[in-house]
C-alpha cells in the first residue's frame, strides 16, 4: 500500500473555513504566524527589548572611545608640558648679558640635555632685545606682540614648524643691563604625545573588545531570564487540551504579568459559560427540531396505509422522503456544528478503533443490503487504540460509510478497513473503499466544503458528510486522504477509497 497523499487538510480551499482552521491549528500561536501576506509582521518583545538594551551600548561605545581618547591626550600633554617647562626655565637661566647684548652661553651638557630625545623632535630659539637670533633655529614662529608673557612665566601654544605640529613653551628674560627682554622659546613635535595617547588608547580600548561582547552575551542571558516566566505561560497553554478551561495559576506569575494571567483566567471563565450555553441550545435544538419531524414522517407512513388515491399517496410519499432527509440534514448539522466547535469541552479517551469500526459497520449492513450492496470489515490481528473522542469518531466513521452507501451503485462492493504499517508504528489507517463512480481529482479539494456537491451526479446527499469528516479529523490532528479505488484492471474501473490517519497510542507496557 502506498503511503497516504499530502494532507487535504493542508490544501489551499476557498472558503472561509480556511483561516478557522489555521486559528485552531494553533490558537496561541504569535502574530507573526496569523499575519496576512503583504503586512509586516510584528516585532517579537524579545528583539523589542534587546534592541533598546544593546542599541544605547553601542552607540556609547563610539562615544567612550571619543571621551577617553580626549582624556588620554590631556593625560599626555601634562607631563611633556612641564618636561618643556622645564626647559625653557633651563635654558633661559645660560642667557647673559655682554656688552650690552644678551649672549647665550650653552655648556655642551645642556645642549646634550635639551637634544636628548631626538634632534629632529626639540627644537629652541632665543632672540635678543632687537629680534636678533641669540641661538637656536631661526625658523621657529614667534608669537604675537600682545601674547608675550612676563618674565618668568611660561606660556604654551600650539603652532606648525617645517610642515609638523608643534608644542611651543615659551617665556621672557629680563636682564639688568638690557632695556628689553629676551624672548626664549623651546618646543617638540606631537609625535610622542600621540604615541603616548594612543598607548594609553589602547590599553583601555582592547579590554572593552573583551567586555563589550560579554556585555552583549550578559544582556541576552539576563533577558532570556527575565522572559522565562512568559515562555513558560506560553508553554502552558500551547501544552492544553482543547477541552482544558481551568484557570492559570497567576499566584506563580511575575507581578508585571499577573494582571494578564487574571484576564486570560476571566476570558476562559467566560469562555466556559458560553460553551455550556451551546452545549445546551445544540441539545435543545436538537430536540426541538428532530421530534416534529419524527412525528411528520410517522404520520405520513400512517396515512400511506390508508386507501387514498394515488395523487395524495404520492404526496404522502413526498411528505415522508422529505421529512426523512430533513431530520437528516438536521442531524448532520447539529453534527458538523459540534465538530468545528472544537473546544466544547469534548472529552478524549483511549479508543480501540477496531472494536468502534466493527459496530459502525453492524450499524450500516441493513442499508447496505437494501441496496443489494456487499459491505465488509478487515481488521489487523491486534487491538488498535488511539487518543479521542468515541462519539466523534463513530461520527466519522458513519458519515464516510453513508457517503460510500449513497453513491455506490446497487451490486456494489464496500470495504471498511483498519491498517497499521509496520513502516510507521506511530500511525493507523481507517480506509473506507467502494465501488462508486470515484470523485475526480479536480473535485477532491471541493468535496470537503460544506455543500458542496459534484454536478451532474446522483444521489441524495446533503453534501455535508466529508466537512463533517474533516472537521472532526481536524478535532483529533489526523489526515485526511482522498484516492482512487482501482477494483477492476480490464476494462479498468476505480471507486473512492478515503483514508483517515489518526495517532496511535500504546500502552505503557507495549513498545511503540
Amino acid at each position: 500500500m502506498q503511503h497516504p497523499s499530502p494532507d487535504l487538510l493542508d490544501a489551499p480551499i476557498a472558503d472561509p473555513d480556511v483561516s478557522r482552521d489555521a486559528r485552531y491549528a494553533n490558537p496561541f500561536a504569535p502574530p507573526d504566524e496569523l499575519e496576512p501576506d503583504g503586512e509586516p509582521a510584528p516585532r517579537s518583545l524579545f528583539g523589542e527589548i534587546l534592541d533598546w538594551m544593546l542599541a544605547p551600548l553601542l552607540l556609547l561605545w563610539p562615544m567612550s572611545i571619543a571621551v577617553t581618547y580626549l582624556v588620554a591626550k590631556s593625560i599626555a600633554n601634562g607631563p611633556f608640558d612641564r618636561a618643556l617647562e622645564t626647559d625653557a626655565y633651563v635654558l633661559a637661566r645660560q642667557i647673559q648679558p655682554v656688552n650690552g647684548v644678551a649672549e647665550l652661553r650653552l655648556p655642551n651638557a645642556t645642549r646634550d640635555f635639551l637634544r636628548a630625545d631626538n634632534v629632529d623632535s626639540v627644537f629652541f630659539q632665543v632672540l635678543g632685545t632687537r629680534g636678533e637670533l641669540v641661538g637656536g633655529d631661526a625658523d621657529m614662529p614667534l608669537p604675537h606682540d600682545d601674547d608675550r608673557p612676563q618674565p618668568g612665566i611660561v606660556e604654551f601654544r600650539d603652532d606648525v614648524l617645517r610642515g609638523n605640529d608643534i608644542r611651543v613653551a615659551y617665556t621672557t628674560v629680563e636682564l639688568p643691563s638690557l632695556q628689553q627682554p629676551v624672548l626664549v622659546q623651546v618646543a617638540e613635535t606631537l609625535d610622542k604625545r600621540s604615541q603616548l595617547a594612543n598607548d594609553i588608547i589602547k590599553g583601555v580600548i582592547l579590554p572593552q573588545f573583551v567586555i563589550l561582547p560579554l556585555a552583549i552575551v550578559l544582556v541576552w542571558f539576563g533577558l532570556s531570564r527575565g522572559l522565562a516566566p512568559l515562555h513558560a505561560l506560553q508553554s502552558n497553554i500551547r501544552a492544553r487540551r482543547p477541552d482544558d478551561l481551568s484557570p492559570l495559576e497567576a499566584s506563580r506569575a511575575p507581578p508585571e504579568i499577573a494582571p494578564l494571567v487574571a484576564s486570560f483566567n476571566d476570558l476562559l471563565n467566560r469562555l466556559e459559560q458560553n460553551m455550556e450555553l451551546q452545549k445546551r441550545f445544540i441539545a435543545d435544538a436538537a430536540h426541538q427540531m428532530k421530534t416534529p419531524l419524527a412525528g411528520l414522517r410517522t404520520q405520513a407512513e400512517l396515512a400511506l396505509r390508508q386507501d387514498v388515491p394515488a395523487e395524495v399517496q404520492r404526496s404522502l410519499e413526498q411528505i415522508a422522503t422529505s421529512s426523512e432527509h430533513a431530520a437528516r440534514l438536521v442531524t448532520q448539522l447539529l453534527a458538523l456544528a459540534r465538530a468545528e466547535n472544537r473546544m466544547t469541552g469534548q472529552i478524549f479517551s483511549r479508543v480501540e478503533l477496531t472494536d468502534l469500526a466493527r459496530l459502525a459497520v453492524r450499524d450500516w449492513v441493513q442499508a447496505a443490503l437494501a441496496k443489494g450492496m456487499d459491505i465488509g470489515y478487515e481488521e489487523p490481528p491486534h487491538p488498535v487504540e488511539v487518543e479521542g473522542n468515541v462519539v466523534m469518531l463513530r461520527e466519522m466513521l458513519s458519515n464516510l460509510i453513508d457517503n460510500a452507501i449513497r453513491y455506490t451503485p446497487p451490486g456494489g462492493r464496500i470495504t471498511v478497513r483498519v491498517r497499521t504499517e509496520d513502516s510507521d508504528t506511530r500511525r493507523v489507517f481507517l480506509e473506507v473503499e467502494d465501488t462508486g463512480l470515484g470523485i475526480p481529482v479536480a473535485e477532491r479539494k471541493r468535496v470537503v466544503e460544506r455543500f458542496y456537491r459534484i454536478l451532474g451526479r446522483e444521489g441524495d446527499g446533503s453534501g455535508l458528510g466529508l466537512a463533517i469528516v474533516r472537521e472532526i479529523v481536524t478535532m483529533h490532528r489526523g489526515t485526511l486522504d482522498i484516492e482512487d479505488h482501482v477494483y477492476s484492471e480490464a476494462p479498468p474501473k476505480a471507486g473512492t477509497l478515503v483514508r483517515v490517519g489518526l495517532q496511535r497510542v500504546y500502552p505503557s507496557r507495549d513498545k511503540p
